[in-house]
């Protein structure tokens, strides 16, 4: 069996002008990024504005497992397949970060047939966003620490610095750090820490930021200190938010790239769902919706993340009104749910297959709650049995879902056709009659935002709120940040804050150990469990299998 990077390395990729023909975008409209990518213009945001948005679809998944779902896979082969069925679709995706990527989950270009293209450089530079990112953030960083540095006229408590510096790679060693030690002329000693790029407040801004005037009043807006006296510091304080802005106004374009089967694709901005907000930008969504009928997108990991995430807080934001959701799941995963140890997935297990499906349902339940129809993908892989298989439709069936068994990752688009077509059905069918919203309103306490996502979508009996929580729910709320939503940083692995606990959890409660607001981003971030915002590398990371040869090909990018 071919790898994913083989597979792609064969691909026949069209110029990318021709990949911006099939979306009507003239030579004016884009900036080529060599010959396979490019960034879309402003001029193409003017020229659409008019037109009536096509129907956005979310991919999203149940709790992520060894045994692995293919979210991202579905979603680049429901592209594929909408497009085969002769119905205009583009994909909208987050980018690749490089912390993953030389760890151990692996990049977000998809797998097998299903892929978007040049692989190599979505995973790696790819048009240096993330980069920008980053150079964008430390710049704010270094601007604090030279105010202090050339007197403090602000007065900042160096012990009450809020704004982090960021790394888009998987340091542990960078969590906890102190910075200007030696002379004086080194700054202030100070204990700092990193985040990877991806959970920092940059990176969510950009990614709900209508256009640059709205990214510089969100930069200006975020809450970077406090002063000795108790005082809110934010980075119109500081100053340099114009210089940031101009740091980041190429990565401001949405990416243009194509799919193995020569489908357009948007992939901008790259949030992590365990530790933000878990979607692609906004900018890259509502230009889609407008450039073809369907517009594919994903949100990180399970839908008590990423699915809640982007109804709760960019759908609101941008004013998305959503027409269909996929679920994606795979019999293994479920299994596993079950109780079956992972050596053990491919032997046939109703049994622990029946146990396992409550998650499914689970999710299934929760988006309903959402108010948006549902379609299951499941994943097929050649071990699934006829006799799990119909447990799969008749759950499905008992919830008055679709369910379309997927082929997508050996056989491309023609493997999902089935899929595609009961989505578009779903989506007629519900026409006019889709009530979306979110589930909470954000007027709310905290306390009450929090209890309903607790509730609601973890299934949690009630929420504990650590003494640091405490104190610094009142700090939000005497700011006045409170009627802002909720962006819960929590384990991926399990509907509760602990990721031993699988399949439906009960009689358990969230722990809240730390609020902080992004008030540029424009919402609270709660942090539970043992979740952290600079990952670290496993005992064998990844990029030990990356190298690349003389002549400039890489080898081992899974």
């Amino acid at each position: 069996m071919l790898s994913d990077i083989e597979i792609a390395k064969q691909a026949k990729m069209l110029k990318i002008s021709e990949i911006a023909a099939k979306l009507g975008i003239t030579d004016e409209e884009y900036e080529p990024y060599g010959h396979y990518k490019a960034k879309l213009s402003e001029s193409l945001y003017e020229k659409t504005r008019e037109r009536p948005d096509g129907r956005l679809i979310l991919v999203t998944a149940i709790n992520p497992t060894p045994a692995g779902e293919g979210k991202t896979t579905i979603s680049v082969g429901l592209n594929e397949s909408m497009n085969k069925i002769g119905r205009k679709s583009v994909l909208a995706l987050r980018e690749p970060s490089l912390g993953p990527v030389f760890g151990i989950k692996g990049g977000a270009a998809g797998g097998g047939y299903a892929q978007v293209v040049p692989m190599e450089d979505i995973n790696l530079h790819f048009t240096g966003d993330m980069h920008a990112i980053t150079a964008a953030n430390n710049l704010l960083c270094a601007l604090i620490d030279n105010h202090m540095q050339q007197g403090n006229s602000l007065r900042i408590d160096q012990r009450r610095i809020l704004f982090k510096r960021c790394l888009d790679m998987n340091d542990r060693a960078l969590r906890d750090i102190v910075i200007g030690l030696g002379s004086k002329a080194n700054g202030i000693p100070r204990e700092d820490s990193f985040q990877i790029t991806v959970a920092s407040e940059i990176m969510a801004i950009l990614c709900l930021a209508a256009d640059l005037d709205d990214l510089k009043k969100r930069i200006e807006s975020i809450l970077v200190a406090y002063t000795t006296d108790g005082r809110p510091v934010y980075a119109k304080d500081i100053g340099g938010c114009g210089a940031m802005v101009a740091l980041l106004k190429d990565a401001m374009k949405p990416n243009l790239v194509q799919t193995l089967e020569n489908n357009p694709a948007l992939i901008h901005g790259g949030p992590f769902a365990n530790i933000a907000h878990g979607c692609n930008s906004v900018r890259a969504t509502k230009l889609a919706l407008k450039l073809a009928d369907y517009t594919i997108t994903e949100a990180g990991f399970g839908s008590d993340l990423g699915a809640e995430k982007f109804f709760d807080i960019k759908c609101r934001f941008a004013g998305l009104r959503p027409s269909c959701v996929v679920l994606v799941a795979t019999i293994r995963a479920l299994k596993y749910n079950g109780g079956v140890a992972r050596n053990e997935l491919t032997q046939e297990n109703v049994d622990a297959l029946e146990k396992g499906i409550v998650n499914l349902k689970t999710h299934i339940e929760n988006m309903h709650k959402f108010g948006v129809p549902v379609v299951v993908a499941i994943n097929r892989f050649a071990s699934d049995t006829e006799a799990e298989i119909g447990v799969i439709k008749r759950v499905c069936g008992e919830l008055g879902v679709e369910v379309s068994l997927a082929e997508i990752f050996a056989k491309g688009g023609e493997g999902g056709t089935d899929l595609a077509r009961k989505v578009v059905d779903t989506i007629d069918r519900n026409e006019g009659k889709t009530d979306f919203r979110p589930i909470y309103d954000e007027k709310l306490p905290i306390k009450e935002k929090l209890a309903i996502i607790a509730k609601e979508i973890y299934r949690a009996d009630g929420v504990i709120y650590t003494a640091q929580a405490e104190k610094a729910l009142k700090e939000i709320n005497d700011l006045g940040f409170d009627k802002m939503p909720v962006c819960v940083a929590k384990t991926q692995y399990s509907l509760s804050d602990d990721p031993a606990k699988l399949g439906k959890p009960e009689g358990f409660e969230i722990t809240v150990r730390d609020l902080r607001v992004s008030a540029g981003a424009g919402f609270i971030v709660a942090y539970t469990g043992d979740i952290m915002t600079m990952p670290g590398l496993p005992k064998v990371p990844a990029a030990y299998n990356i190298d690349c040869d003389n002549k400039g090909n890489i080898y081992g990018l899974f």
